[in-house]
């Protein structure tokens, strides 16, 4: 059973940088992209970034684009999203779903809220 735990969410001023983990389980988390979504006031679920099984090529919404890093190690079962820069638009719950983007129906975690205000 797929089984993601996000963390590493809070307050931060704008500008500010938070950086969010995700623990995996119940399934090879090596071979699998991931992908972290967010689910804001305003836009909605909106995709935020994917990376690949091995770490390359990453992908990410051009709104995240210089701003955000997304990241992992395969050895502790971890994803992470660096994110930096940080506006008031990034307020919302950020998710950690196993699959590339192009997938539907992703499996995801309970989320972890982000704020972003002064």
């Amino acid at each position: 059973q797929v089984q993601l735990v996000e963390s590493g969410g809070g307050l931060v001023q704008p500008g500010g940088s938070l950086t969010l983990s995700c623990t995996a389980s119940g399934f090879t988390f090596s071979i699998w992209s991931m992908t972290w979504t967010r689910q804001t006031p305003g836009r909605g679920l909106e995709w935020v970034a994917s990376i690949r099984s091995g770490g390359d090529r990453p992908l990410y919404a051009d709104d995240m684009q210089g701003r955000f890093s997304i990241s992992r190690d395969n050895a502790k079962n971890t994803l992470y999203l660096h994110m930096n820069n940080l506006k008031p638009e990034d307020t919302g719950v950020y998710y950690c779903e196993q699959g590339p983007r192009s997938y539907t129906n992703r499996p995801r975690g309970p989320g972890t809220q982000v704020t972003v205000s002064s």
